[in-house]
Parts: structure tokens; C-alpha cells; sequence
């Protein structure tokens, strides 16, 4: 489980490197884009379920795709949802578990 309590040292953020990723959007020090994770929020999946499908990502890693998101999407990015698309992954889950 993710110590959501603990901070970073240093603060993540979104970057744009052409030698990670060719170059998409993803969260520093990770191969995580972060139009994935941004996937994920509109979906309605918690930061939890998040990072457990994502173990790299940094502990401040969503709110740094989200500040970026706001930016590069608008501040409405997470008001695109589709409830159909975790209906569907929580079946999933049962199975599995």
C-alpha cells in the first residue's frame, strides 16, 4: 500500500523529454504518461487505485498531472467520465481476486 502521507523531497511534475516516451507528456522520473493517468481520474478511479495500478508513480505524482491537466486540458479535465469503463474494471477485479 502507498504512504499518501509522505512528500517527496522533490516535487513532481509533468515533462516532455524526446528521449522518454518520444517525447509525450509523462510524470519525471517515470515512463507513466500522463494523459494515462488523466484517463484514469476521468474514469473515476481514486489516487489509490491509481497508484496501485501505477506502483512508480511518485506519491505526489496525480496532483502534478493534475496542475498540468488544468493547464494543457482545461479546468474541467476530469468532467469527461465514462461510469461504464470502471463498472466494467471492478468486474474484472472480482474475477482476478
Amino acid at each position: 500500500m502507498v504512504d499518501l502521507a509522505r512528500k517527496p523531497k522533490i516535487a513532481s511534475r509533468v515533462i516532455r523529454d524526446p528521449s522518454i516516451m518520444s517525447g509525450a507528456p509523462v510524470v519525471r522520473g517515470t515512463r507513466v504518461p500522463a494523459l494515462t493517468i488523466v484517463a484514469h481520474l476521468r474514469a473515476g478511479h481514486s489516487d489509490q487505485e491509481v497508484f496501485e495500478d501505477y506502483p512508480t508513480l511518485p506519491v505526489d505524482g496525480i496532483d502534478a498531472v493534475r496542475q498540468w491537466a488544468e493547464v494543457e486540458l482545461g479546468e474541467s479535465f476530469e468532467a469527461v467520465r465514462n461510469p461504464s469503463a470502471r463498472a466494467g474494471r471492478q468486474s474484472e477485479r472480482g474475477r482476478h481476486a
